[in-house]
C-alpha cells in the first residue's frame, strides 16, 4: 500500500462529498516543487502547460520532450505524479507504459479525440484496455472524455454520449474518467451513473471552488493550463514593472 500508485489510487476513494483531491498541475520541476512545498499530496502535469514551458504549441509537442519533461518533475518531487500524455503519441500500449514508468509517473491522461475529431468510442475502450492490461496495477489510468470540447452530431444527448464513452471506459479498465469542461450543473448526473471516479474541471481561484465541484460529485479537480498561464501572466506583470511600464 505504499507503493506511490498505490498511494496515488487511495487519494481518489472513500473522499466525502465537498473534499475532492485537488491536483495541482505543474509544468517544470520548480513549480512541482512549489506544489509540493504547499502541502499537495500528488500532482498531475497538464499536457499544455508543458508545451508552453518547452515552447511548443498544445498538442505539439514531441513524445520525447514530454517524457523528459515528466522525468524531471518526478525527480524533484517525493509525491506521486500523473502525466498527461495526450492521446498517447501513437505508441503502442506497452511502450507507452514502458515510457510512463521510466518516467516516474504513477498515471496518465488518455483523450479520446484526435486531430480535433473523437474517436469511436469501442475502439478507444480496447486501446485503454490494452494500457491497463501492459500496466496491471502500475498505472492510475484516467480517461479523457472530449465529448464537449469536440463536439457532438446535431440532436446528440451530450451528457448522454458521455455516459456511454465513460461506462465503456470504465468497463475497459479506467481508474477514473475526465469529462473535459463538463459544466457544473452535468456533474451529479455524470457522477451518480458512472463506477469510477470523476475528474473535473476547477479553477485556481481558491478552495472554495474545489469543494463547490466536489459537492456535485468530482472526486478529482485539475486545473489544465491555468495555473502555468496564470504564472506566465505573473511574469508578465514583472516585466512591466521592471520597464516601468
Amino acid at each position: 500500500m505504499n507503493e506511490p500508485v498505490s498511494v496515488f489510487r487511495a487519494l481518489h476513494h472513500g473522499r466525502p462529498p465537498g473534499d475532492p483531491l485537488v491536483l495541482p498541475g505543474p509544468w517544470d520541476a520548480a513549480s512541482a516543487r512549489a506544489f509540493e512545498d504547499a502541502g499537495f499530496p500528488a500532482l498531475a502535469t497538464p499536457s499544455a502547460g508543458v508545451a508552453a514551458s518547452l515552447g511548443h504549441e498544445d498538442g505539439h509537442t514531441p513524445a520525447a520532450e514530454m517524457f523528459a519533461a515528466v522525468a524531471r518533475i518526478t525527480r524533484a518531487v517525493s509525491v506521486p505524479v500523473s502525466a498527461d500524455v495526450e492521446g498517447g503519441y501513437g505508441l503502442a500500449a506497452e511502450e507507452l507504459v514502458e515510457r510512463l514508468l521510466e518516467a516516474g509517473a504513477v498515471g496518465c491522461n488518455l483523450e479520446d479525440s484526435a486531430g480535433g475529431v473523437l474517436l469511436e468510442a469501442r475502439r478507444q475502450a480496447d486501446r485503454l484496455a490494452g494500457v491497463r492490461a501492459a500496466a496491471g496495477g502500475r498505472l492510475f489510468v484516467n480517461a479523457r472524455v472530449d465529448t464537449y470540447i469536440r463536439g457532438v452530431p446535431a440532436g446528440t444527448d451530450v451528457v448522454g454520449e458521455t455516459l456511454v464513452r465513460a461506462r465503456l471506459y470504465a468497463a475497459a479498465g479506467a481508474d477514473c474518467v475526465y469529462p473535459i469542461a463538463a459544466p457544473a450543473g452535468d456533474l451529479p448526473r455524470l457522477a451518480a451513473a458512472v463506477p469510477v471516479p470523476l475528474n473535473a474541471n476547477g479553477t485556481p481561484d481558491g478552495p472554495s471552488d474545489a469543494r463547490r465541484l466536489g459537492a456535485l460529485g468530482a472526486a478529482r479537480v485539475t486545473f489544465g493550463p491555468l495555473l502555468q498561464r496564470r504564472a506566465a501572466d505573473a511574469v508578465r506583470g514583472l516585466a512591466e514593472r521592471l520597464r516601468g511600464a
